[in-house]
């Protein structure tokens, strides 16, 4: 196996970019590198227990190994909303759009694989870690480009998915769904391996008590954005990040927003009352295992899907399209965990 070391060699990009990141301490404090101008790489607590060993991320449902999985972003803390469940601290960067000249992706990705390896570095000498599992996470197979921030707002996030793709790596895309021009590009340019979308509200009114957003027509951008969602032949994902007594309500609406988009998967997951959102929710707003179960059972019935995994420890239940052509291999990785 060619490591990408050598695949991506530092000499094919610039000096790092100053960083037009506004807090940076902040973010270093909280085990973030940043990345050039506006990218960022966090070690996510499943790596490191994937490493050790220990328990993966649920996203092994999709063949994903989290020890081999970076987690980053193109756009640290740029984001087009304040939603009241985002457990992330808020800098200025998140109500000042990026004005700089945005990197490029080459740039990005060799300097996030880099970034990626000092940050494990240290577990080549914990003797919980395997040789081959240490090995095999200095050469990252999976991109959650889902760290921070709205990733669609990188004008080059079409570029990177097909460089990361060219290298052998997957990608799994998170996208608010405010940026259709951008889901465009991808259908017509580069489809990631799996795309989520985030569905935080039933209605115009929920999903603006919600998601608090900074642009004013991002209810209808999201309509436009399920609308598109439906024409990718990639894995997709519809996420109901869930509120009690704010957004949890209306399985049948959901459903009706869910299927217009034709996902192979919905994951009904629970909010957690963690970082910041603390001052903005309370403990009392996190459901319960049972009671996400009882609503993905009632949204699963208004628009046949079937539930075929659940994780106890993130407090998401996982629905399928049996239809879908990636149905049996989630059924499979769910039945082998």
């Amino acid at each position: 196996m060619v490591g990408l070391t050598q695949v991506v060699p530092l000499s094919e990009v610039e000096k790092p970019r100053r960083s037009g990141v506004k807090g940076v301490e902040k973010f270093s404090n909280a085990g973030y590198r940043i990345v050039g101008r506006h990218s960022a790489v966090k070690v996510c607590h499943w790596t490191k227990s994937a490493l050790k060993g220990g328990k993966m991320c649920y996203k092994s449902w999709y063949g994903i190994a989290s020890h081999r999985c970076i987690q980053m972003t193109p756009s640290v803390q740029y984001c087009n909303m304040m939603c009241v469940f985002c457990w992330r601290f808020h800098t200025l960067n998140r109500v000042q759009p990026y004005d700089g000249e945005w990197d490029r992706p080459e740039e990005i990705l060799v300097r996030m694989i880099a970034e990626q390896r000092q940050l494990l570095s240290g577990f080549g000498g914990n003797p919980n870690v395997s040789r081959e599992r240490f090995s095999e996470a200095m050469e990252p197979k999976h991109i959650a480009i889902s760290l921070d921030g709205e990733p669609t707002l990188y004008p080059y996030l079409a570029e990177f998915i097909q460089l990361a793709s060219s290298r052998g790596m997957t990608t799994f895309l998170v996208t608010n769904g405010t940026m259709p021009e951008r889901l465009e590009e991808l259908l017509e340019k580069a489809q990631p391996t799996s795309l989520y979308i985030s569905l935080y509200g039933p209605d115009k009114e929920t999903h603006v008590k919600t998601c608090k957003p900074l642009i004013k027509d991002s209810w209808e951008k999201l309509l436009k954005s399920l609308e598109i969602m439906g024409r990718f032949s990639c894995r997709k994902i519809i996420r109901l990040t869930l509120v009690k007594d704010v957004n949890m309500h209306s399985p049948e609406k959901y459903g009706a927003l869910i299927r217009v988009a034709s996902p192979d998967f919905v994951e009904c997951k629970g909010y957690t009352h963690v970082g910041e959102s603390q001052l903005r929710l309370k403990r009392e707003n996190m459901p319960s295992l049972e009671e996400i179960n009882k609503f993905a059972a009632e949204l699963a019935a208004s628009i046949g899907l079937i539930k075929v995994a659940e994780d106890e420890v993130s407090r998401v239940v996982l629905l399928a399209n049996p239809s879908s052509p990636y149905y049996l291999e989630a059924a499979k990785q769910e039945s082998s965990a």
